[in-house]
């Protein structure tokens, strides 16, 4: 009879997991509307949209179109919110700066068609530089957007000035950090992910483990609400698992040597997303680099060290070496 009774608790508490899931992925939005937030969104008045192959892109402008471009590229996750303190800095030094949501993230177009590879994202940034008029621009790439940056100097290096590379992604050693394998496990990932991406306790521990403990302030609620705002709907949750499937960057490691433009390479110190090491790689193999390592910083200097960042990239844009 006991055996019987507790047989019964856990189909009963299956049953109500079941249901859970069931409700979550039956109640969420499909797509987050841009128009429906635009007020909470930061630097709204810079957002633009341009159409690259039938895809909406969102962009955030500043500065002079006349002065050289710098074009932010964010990591996984993210979106053009991670730029919002250095891109009106940056531009504040005479630069024209383009920060941009790729495909699946942020507020640009999140469709089922797309590939969203690494590849497929340089080219569609290679296309909105075509749309926007830029010939040439020196690319600046976080996490996974610096190997977004890197593929697209290794694809079209005549469109690329100059490279800055920021605790950047070049091999797949991320696969193997917790939250890309419970987010990329057949079936779990697709049930559990919805929980996980827009739920505000999750942001909370992983900014924990992304920031370097001094900047903990920095986990403020307003930028936990700016980091889940484009991850609550459907529509974002499928980016984010298509994404880890067709997770390929082992190419940036290997053909990392033939990056000819001069490239700046920025880390913190406690990074305990993409090590150190990866970094060293980077500045051992591209020849004309230099390599930055950022005191009491963790994964994200452009959010934990705006000022010193913003230093870093204006001085190596403006040295015509």
């Amino acid at each position: 009879m006991q055996k019987k009774h507790i047989a019964l608790g856990f189909g009963g508490l299956g049953g109500a997991i079941g249901g859970a899931i069931a409700w979550k992925l039956l109640s969420r939005p499909t797509e987050v509307h841009f128009e429906d937030i635009a007020d909470d969104i930061v630097h709204s008045e810079n957002s633009k949209f341009a159409e690259v192959d039938g895809m909406q892109v969102h962009y955030q402008e500043f500065g002079d179109a006349k002065n050289p471009t710098l074009l932010l590229i964010h990591g996984y996750t993210a979106s053009t919110y991670v730029w919002h303190q250095v891109a009106p800095k940056l531009a504040g030094e005479g630069f024209h700066v383009i920060a941009v949501d790729l495909i699946g993230f942020g507020f640009s177009g999140k469709p089922k068609f797309f590939s969203y590879t690494i590849a497929s994202q340089a080219r569609m940034i290679q296309r909105l530089m075509n749309r926007l008029g830029i010939g040439k621009a020196t690319l600046i790439g976080s996490s996974y957007g610096g190997a977004v940056a890197s593929w697209l100097t290794l694809d079209n290096p005549e469109r690329v000035e100059k490279l800055v590379l920021v605790n950047a992604v070049i091999n797949n050693e991320a696969m193997s950090n917790p939250f890309v394998k419970i987010i990329g496990t057949p079936i779990f990932g697709e049930a559990i992910s919805p929980f996980l991406s827009d739920s505000r306790k999750f942001m909370k521990y992983r900014l924990q483990g992304t920031l370097h403990p001094s900047n903990h302030h920095l986990i403020t609620e307003e930028r936990i609400s700016a980091k889940l705002r484009p991850l609550k709907a459907a529509d974002a949750h499928n980016s984010l698992l298509m994404t880890i499937k067709n997770w390929n960057a082992d190419r940036i490691e290997e053909d990392a040597h033939l990056i000819n433009q001069p490239t700046l390479i920025i880390w913190g110190d406690s990074d305990n997303v993409i090590k150190i090491e990866n970094g060293e790689k980077l500045y051992d193999t591209i020849l004309n680099s230099r390599f930055v390592i950022l005191k009491d910083c963790g994964h994200i200097p452009h959010e934990e060290n705006p000022e010193m960042f913003t230093q870093l990239v204006t001085d190596f844009c403006k040295n015509n070496k």
